[in-house]
């Protein structure tokens, strides 16, 4: 919403299509969280104001700086990795938003008092539901995705292998696409 600091965290083609939505939404702020610093370019391209590199910089110190000590408004977690729901859960306001939108590789504990009693925040759940489809298509036709710089790497099927070790990396890729 207008006004709000939207933190997403992971800069992959779903992460890119949050940092997108969030600012036809009307973000205020839009800070984008990845390990590598060429998704963080790509990120901004695609609307963030700001990327941090959590393995260069203390993210949640410097969200909590950045709003005067209060929090980010939305946390949008689209690593799929356990540490960032727990970066997530310290960067976030008090009644803030928080959206897992990745499939978690392993299990996750959180504190359940910092959601429920310290925070109070508002937990959603969301992944792909069918409705996203149609929205994600038609920001992709108003030009509101940058394709050319999501779509990192277009390889021959017969390539098959070197595209899967190319997300598997996921240093130098964002999408790869393979074409028969």
């Amino acid at each position: 919403k207008f006004q709000d600091t939207v933190v997403i965290a992971g800069c992959g083609p779903l992460g890119l299509g949050m940092v997108a939505a969030a600012r036809v939404n009307g973000a205020a702020r839009i800070i984008a969280l990845d390990l590598s610093d060429e998704r963080l370019v790509v990120a901004q391209r695609t609307g963030a104001h700001l990327g941090i590199n959590p393995k260069k910089e203390e993210a949640v110190k410097k969200v909590l700086d950045l709003t005067d000590g209060y929090g980010c408004d939305v946390y949008i977690e689209a690593t799929g990795h356990p540490a960032a729901v727990e970066q997530g859960l310290m960067m976030i306001r008090k009644l803030g938003t928080f959206v897992e939108f990745c499939v978690m590789r392993e299990k996750v504990t959180v504190d359940w008092t910092v959601i429920g009693d310290t925070k109070e925040l508002n937990i959603h759940g969301s992944h792909l539901g069918p409705r996203c489809y149609p929205v994600a298509i038609q920001m992709i036709e108003q030009g509101l995705l940058p394709m050319d710089e999501i779509v990192t790497h277009r390889l021959p099927l017969t390539e098959f292998q070197k595209g899967i070790d190319l997300v598997i990396s996921g240093l130098t890729s964002v999408k790869v696409t393979l074409e028969p």
